[in-house]
């Protein structure tokens, strides 16, 4: 079906064909005459067509993106703790894997510490976390003895944001953040029924990161409504704490956005 133009579309293909008129014409006039009035006259057209506004609508400006680390803890050299047959590196890195799927579908923008079992220091971590400006980062462990979720906030103690941060001790400008980021992680995991313990502890690695920063420790659901011996290979207890780790990001989220905007 052949569609009209809208009136704003017509005037501007007046115009723009009046140019063309005036450009033809001026052409003309300066070979036969050498007269440069067709000239101005082409310019005048062309002037009024940048006066009739932008002729392509532009797109809104992207919102800026919310930068999630994902920390798979271990790798390479280290393994961590022995979970029956696999390591901790290895089901932290799967972990990861898992959640970073989760969060790119919700739009978040996702910076991983590693992507392979590769050996990564704790000073690597940090400088991988601030070079992305994160706005949150999940340090992910794992463990065969506690019940449930520990949640882990660094336990340095409150200072003031400065402009130069000292690098082991970054994370204390950012600690209050952190705790509120750990209470959102908490309420995420109680509400997918998982067992959480809260507690704070020197972590090498976040105590040097310059963003809200938790670290969480997986270990086997215990509850007594649990079916099936407790174990962390059980693909709904994973399931339900990387939904509920992606749900938290997202409320994190959305308490920034309105935080900025007030």
């Amino acid at each position: 079906m052949r569609q009209e133009p809208s009136d704003s579309g017509a005037s501007i293909l007046l115009l723009l064909r009046a140019a063309y008129s005036s450009l033809r014409a001026a052409g003309q006039m300066i070979r036969d005459n050498h007269n440069r009035c067709g000239w101005f006259r082409a310019m005048a057209a062309l002037l009024a067509i940048t006066a009739a506004g932008p002729i392509f609508a532009q797109a809104p400006p992207a919102a800026p993106r919310f930068v999630v680390v994902l920390d798979a803890a271990h790798g390479g050299d280290d393994a961590g703790a022995r979970l029956g047959s696999e390591a901790e590196k290895a089901y932290t890195l799967a972990l990861s894997t898992r959640l970073r799927s989760l969060l790119m579908a919700r739009g978040f923008g996702v910076v991983t510490t590693r992507e392979s079992d590769a050996t990564s220091e704790p000073d690597s971590r940090a400088q991988i976390a601030n070079h992305a400006n994160a706005q949150a980062c999940i340090s992910l462990h794992a463990a065969e003895s506690g019940s449930g979720v520990h949640l882990f906030v660094s336990s340095l103690a409150p200072a003031q944001d400065e402009h130069f941060l000292p690098w082991k001790t970054a994370q204390a400008a950012w600690i209050m953040r952190s705790l509120s980021f750990a209470g959102v992680v908490n309420s995420a995991l109680s509400h997918a029924t998982v067992p959480v313990t809260l507690g704070r502890t020197a972590l090498p690695a976040i105590d040097s990161m310059s963003c809200p920063a938790v670290a969480i420790e997986i270990a086997p659901e215990r509850s007594a409504d649990a079916k099936g011996p407790p174990s962390l290979d059980d693909p709904d207890y994973q399931a339900r704490v990387a939904d509920a780790l992606a749900a938290a990001l997202v409320e994190w989220r959305s308490q920034a956005r309105e935080g900025s905007q007030q």
